[in-house]
Parts: C-alpha cells; structure tokens; sequence
C-alpha cells in the first residue's frame, strides 16, 4: 500500500483541499490520525463532502480533540495524553491511503513526539503544501530540511494560492524538490472545485 502523507509549512495553507483532490483524484482512503479543532467539525468529514466518488473510506482519527489547537496542547486541555505508541495505521484494502497531518512538519503531539515521528513511523511518501505569505520561504526550507535529515522521502511539493514567481524560483533551485501541481486561489471550495483539479494530479 502506498502512505502518502499531507503536511504543510504551516496552518491553514491548504492541506484538506489538497488531500481532497489527491483522495478523489487517486480514489484512495483517507485518514487524520490527530484531529484537532473537532468542535468545529473534521476535516474527514469536510472531506466527505467535496468528493464524489465512492471507493474511498474514511477512517476513524486515532484522537479528536475540541480545542482549536496544537495537538499537545488540545490534549491537555481536553485532559487527554496522546499515546504515540496506539497511533497505528488502519487496515485497508485500496492500493493508495492519503494521511493528513496537523499543522506543519514539527508540530509537537506530546512532550516527545512530533508529526514528523508518524512519518517516519509509518515509512510515509511525504507531499508538503506550502501557500505564499511573509516568512514562507524559511519555513519551506526549514520543513523541507526537517524530513531530509531523517531520511524521509519527499514526493514534492504542491502550491496552494497565487503564484509568486521569486519566491517559488528560490525554493526549487534551492531545494530541487519536485513541483507536483498547483492550486489556484478558489472563491469557494465545492465537489465542482475538487473534480477539476483532478487530471493534474492523477499520476503522482
């Protein structure tokens, strides 16, 4: 079976929208170990939503936590400790599972651990989303440099938002890390939305 887990340089840079496209463009299952933000509803569930086929399954999160926040600091909050060791992949029966991830590549899910560690636990593909804003450009390298010095492969990266041709020229002369595609900046997310982005992605 083939992992390939969504992360991101940050918080909302995009990570369900392109898990969206990369589970309807490769019907494959879909899985968020660390939900967190559940009060406002899961991205599982948002993701339910915008697709349109029906082979892929949605697995249950490992742990949903209320709290809008770090998934360390939701679990405190929620009076909840996150066992690393009980986070285990689902079984499932489709050729490709898409793995959303919270926040970016060092966001902490206890005092020990961090999303980078379920990468490397489960021997993951890695696809980081990385959107334009001040300051993306460090922390594209720093994640990039993050999963490279522990020898986690990554697929690529897709973008998400509009171009930023000095930016993005930087990044990949300087990373030579693959661009898989981009996400333009959308009015409103719907199944129409998701479904047009597809054929870009079908052979990742």
């Amino acid at each position: 079976m083939r992992k390939l887990f969504i992360t991101g340089i940050g918080t909302d840079v995009g990570k369900t929208v392109a898990s969206a496209i990369l589970v309807e463009a490769l019907q494959a299952d879909y899985w968020k170990p660390v939900q967190t933000g559940s009060y406002y509803g899961t991205d599982s569930e948002k993701i339910q939503k915008l697709i349109g086929n029906t082979k892929s399954v949605f697995f249950k999160e490992s742990y949903s936590l209320e709290q809008y926040m770090s998934p360390h600091a939701a679990a405190e909050t929620s009076g909840v400790e996150i066992d690393f060791k009980k986070i285990e992949l689902p079984e499932t029966n489709n050729s490709t599972l898409i793995i959303e991830g919270a926040g970016g590549v060092m966001v902490p899910l206890n005092q020990e651990f961090f999303m980078v560690d379920l990468m490397k636990k489960f021997d993951c593909e890695v696809i980081l989303v990385v959107q334009n804003y001040l300051g993306s450009i460090n922390h594209t390298l720093l994640s990039i440099e993050a999963l490279k010095s522990r020898g986690i492969k990554l697929l690529g990266i897709i973008l998400n938002g509009p171009p930023h041709k000095l930016s993005e020229d930087l990044i990949f002369e300087h990373t030579k890390v693959k661009l898989l595609g981009r996400i333009n900046k959308e009015a409103n997310i719907s199944k129409e939305v998701i479904s047009k982005y597809t054929d870009q992605f079908k052979n990742i």
